[in-house]
């Protein structure tokens, strides 16, 4: 790996290591009003990151077009209002572990239809790590009970992480890291309180007591300013294929802190887990050398690695 690769999945890593312990403070938010919280978390990131977008902001969310704006907005809806509201909805009727375990397969989806919309096959090594974190995600968390309805706002969870990834690919380049994060940060406050007002009326925002306000505070500036910023520096260097595998960091993070406030626990199958995890994205990120080469019978040559591109 060089350095821009190198940089690239520790921003990744770092990103993701922080929304697997933000769910430590989704526990603590379970009888605030989902809309107005998501507004009050997405509306407070916005006015944080408004200093930060950068020279030339103006100019540049000028420059979109219609089609680009429409991403924007769908990048909001699905990858951050919608795949927070699944979720919620999911684990009504389902343990928390069914929606976990199909988030975690968001590295083998993105493997796979990424280099499909830009006319080329998935790579070897990206894709054989993405399936090494999605089974290692499903050991770390296990598989919980379910109904239809879980199941299918647990898919619904899993295509709003694709979507978080996928969609920004083409708005990554003109925005930048910073502005991107501004600007949907803004698009999900907007989208989240017209939510609100259609599903809940008038009691759709209310003022957080201490706990509320402590957690949405680390949701705001913690997860969401330096999370989003960092998770998209990380893409803009390494790309949504190989960016997306150290999502599969996300169940690990929430296993490790989990025992610290008595929600759960960490034991062998988590230990294991966590080390397919970490064995993946190791292999898929080129932190480790995958297949470089085999030793021919005949005269002991190393053959060179042939990806998916060339089969």
């Amino acid at each position: 790996m060089n350095a821009t690769t190198t940089r690239g999945a520790l921003l990744a890593a770092f990103a993701c290591v922080l929304v697997g312990g933000s769910f430590t403070a989704n526990s603590l938010l379970g009888d605030y009003p989902y809309a107005g919280g998501q507004f009050l978390r997405y509306g407070l990131a916005f006015l944080l990151l408004v200093p930060l977008a950068g020279p030339g902001a103006t100019a540049r969310l000028r420059a979109l077009g219609a089609g680009r704006w429409l991403r924007l907005a769908l990048l909001a809806a699905v990858g951050m209002v919608g795949f927070n509201l699944a979720v919620l909805a999911a684990e009504r009727t389902a343990e928390p572990a069914v929606p976990g375990v199909l988030v975690g397969c968001a590295p083998v989806v993105v493997a796979v239809l990424v280099p499909l919309l830009e006319g080329r096959r998935p790579r070897r090594a990206v894709l054989y790590g993405a399936l090494s974190v999605a089974v290692g995600a499903f050991t770390v968390q296990g598989w919980g009970h379910t109904d239809g309805a879980g199941l299918a706002f647990s898919v619904c969870a899993l295509a709003g992480e694709v979507g978080f990834a996928v969609l920004a690919v083409p708005v990554l380049r003109p925005l930048g890291p910073r502005l991107l994060s501004t600007v949907v940060c803004g698009i999900a406050a907007a989208e989240s309180a017209v939510a609100g007002v259609l599903a809940d009326g008038a009691g759709w925002l209310r003022r957080p007591d201490a706990v509320e306000s402590g957690a949405l505070l680390w949701q705001a500036v913690v997860v969401t300013v330096v999370g989003f910023v960092c998770w998209y520096m990380g893409m803009q260097r390494i790309g949504a294929e190989r960016a997306t595998l150290f999502s599969g960091l996300i169940p690990v993070a929430a296993a490790c802190t989990a025992p610290l406030v008595g929600t759960g626990s960490f034991g062998a199958a988590q230990a294991v887990g966590s080390t397919l995890v970490f064995a993946g994205v190791a292999a898929g990120s080129g932190a480790v050398p995958f297949a470089r080469g085999r030793r021919s019978a005949a005269g002991g040559q190393r053959a060179p690695e042939r990806s998916l591109e060339k089969l």
